[in-house]
């Protein structure tokens, strides 16, 4: 069992030519001043006269008195086009239209779902007046929310509370996040001018999740009266099959117990830990840790080994493992089912910097999740490359300033779990009509491809190690495959601390990923492991 210390949380227009001394009236004439004209025919019909007249012949009619017309150069006073100033102005205003194009994209593409749903969105204001909120159930049927004569019920109470949500005092959770869809109504015509004489309102589509009814039961009960947060993915289709937050509420009795709900920040029950919750992860780092080394050692482990003696200094800093057990000679294997803290703080220290940080970004660290849950939390490698020793044999035990969310860990699991393919999560898996034709089906998508094969193959094998002959050696099963990896995350100076479980199951062509935490459980992480060991059971 790892022990680890951990610092906690949270252009203008371009004017002519200067030298011009003017910057768009009238060029001077090179050779001719301005305002002249230039005379045609000197030597014309004026000399032809003067020469009669000389001779004392009369002038050739009409041309005696009739002055030299004079032509007028009709461009020398025409302003001047600068190619400069049409191109600058012209840039201008496609940089514009671009900008436009690019916020409205923005808006519509990113934001959408949230202006749409949005509760003080005065569509939907129009839309709840004439159409009753649709259903939202499980993915075996069980309703988790229905309405009747205008009020909102939730048959299984806080069971699904947090995934669900509540549609009294704001929205949360899907009841906000499919706001539009719930309000929206595909009945048939006949169906809809048969509610209008009968001056009822339209039934509204229903949402089926991906939640499956036994498996966010188990879930429910495996965390208890503790705080935490359990995640159950498909690693095949990025299905959620269960997501659980305690402290919890009613929604039912929401608007009842809103006040204490929502100024109670140390309980902070409205929070969905699943998603939403930052914490150390402890030793399950140890996951991203391992990945980084075999990267830089060109995917191999052959050459590692260390020593442990139970405590480990470096610059007047020490790591211990827990209990200061000394583990004695360790492969990398060994060394990652025994959760040793003192031959992984060795490993952080011999990882070069950027690849270790370029590791945790293919990890999803520091960016959105591939989700479609909202507001889901961003995970934090906080390492500076000028960082001490002590920052990175800290990190590399998943301390220091590192935060994770719960659905990551599940995520990271699920990869290892599907050959380094990750599947985008979700939690919304079809909608139908009031008649039960589908107007919406949802499509498994592949998010990346995290790592490679032989990357997640090499990562199971630390995984299954721990299972069978490390940290978790309590859970394992005849029945089915469990991989894993424990942790225990202190997030205060008085090294109080979380129990951490993240890993997968496998029975045949079936695959389950769990992450369990639960906070403020004590030095071990037998807690979380006996939750996720319990989940699994029902899994399988």
């Amino acid at each position: 069992m790892s022990r680890e210390k951990n610092q906690l949380h949270r252009p203008g227009l371009h004017r002519a030519d200067p030298s011009s001394g003017r910057s768009g009236g009238r060029p001077k004439e090179e050779g001719a001043p301005s305002g002249s004209y230039l005379q045609a025919g000197k030597e014309g019909t004026e000399g032809q006269n003067a020469s009669a007249a000389n001779q004392g012949r009369a002038p050739l009619a009409g041309k005696t008195s009739r002055p030299k017309r004079r032509l007028r150069r009709s461009n020398l006073h025409a302003p001047v086009i600068h190619n400069t100033e049409f191109t600058v102005i012209s840039s201008v205003f496609v940089a514009l239209f671009i900008a436009v194009g690019a916020y409205f994209i923005h808006f519509m593409v990113q934001e959408g779902d949230y202006y749409r749903n949005n509760a003080y969105n005065p569509r939907l204001s129009v839309a709840e007046a004439r159409v009753t909120r649709g259903d939202i159930l499980s993915s075996d049927g069980k309703v988790l929310a229905s309405s009747k004569d205008g009020n909102r019920s939730y048959p299984f109470e806080d069971v699904y509370a947090h995934a669900v949500g509540y549609n009294s005092n704001g929205k949360g959770g899907v009841e906000l996040q499919e706001n539009d869809t719930l309000l929206r109504s595909h009945v048939s015509p006949v169906r809809r001018i048969q509610n209008l004489f009968a001056g009822k309102k339209d039934q509204g589509d229903n949402v089926t999740l991906t939640l499956d009814s036994k498996i966010q039961q188990a879930a429910y009960g495996a965390i208890g009266n503790h705080k935490g947060a359990v995640v159950v993915l498909d690693p095949d289709t990025g299905k959620i099959l269960a997501m659980v937050s305690k402290p919890d509420f009613d929604p039912n009795k929401l608007e009842k117990n809103w006040d204490k709900l929502s100024t109670d920040k140390d309980q902070a029950a409205l929070v969905n830990r699943a998603n939403q919750g930052l914490y150390p992860p402890g030793s399950t780092f140890k996951i991203v840790t391992s990945l980084a080394y075999l990267r830089q050692n060109n995917g191999s482990d052959h050459n590692f080994s260390y020593d442990c003696t139970g405590t480990f200094s470096k610059d007047g800093y020490t790591i211990h493992c827990f209990g200061n057990e000394k583990h004695g000679r360790e492969n990398l294997t060994q060394a990652f089912g025994n959760s040793c803290n003192t031959a992984f703080s060795n490993v952080g220290l011999s990882l070069n910097y950027e690849q270790w940080k370029q590791t945790a970004g293919d990890m999803l660290f520091d960016t959105n999740l591939p989700t479609d849950l909202s507001n889901s939390a961003i995970s934090k490698f906080q390492l500076a490359k000028s960082d001490g020793a002590a920052a990175i044999m800290q990190t590399a035990i998943g301390q220091g300033n590192t935060l994770v969310t719960p659905i990551h860990m599940a995520m990271l699991a699920s990869a290892v779990a599907n050959g380094g393919k990750l599947m985008r999560t979700y939690i919304k898996d079809k909608v139908t009509s009031e008649d039960g034709l589908p107007v919406y089906s949802a499509e498994a998508r592949q998010a990346g491809q995290l790592m490679t094969s032989a990357e997640a193959d090499q990562l199971k094998s630390y995984m299954r190690y721990v299972v069978t002959n490390g940290t978790a050696r309590s859970i394992n099963s005849k029945s089915y495959t469990i991989y894993g990896k424990t942790g225990t995350a202190e997030y205060n100076s008085e090294k109080d601390s979380h129990s951490w479980f993240v890993g997968f199951a496998e029975q045949d062509q079936k695959k389950v990923a769990v992450a369990v935490i639960l906070e403020e459980v004590g030095g071990t992480s037998t807690s979380a492991t006996s939750a996720a060991g319990a989940v699994f059971k029902a899994c399988f």
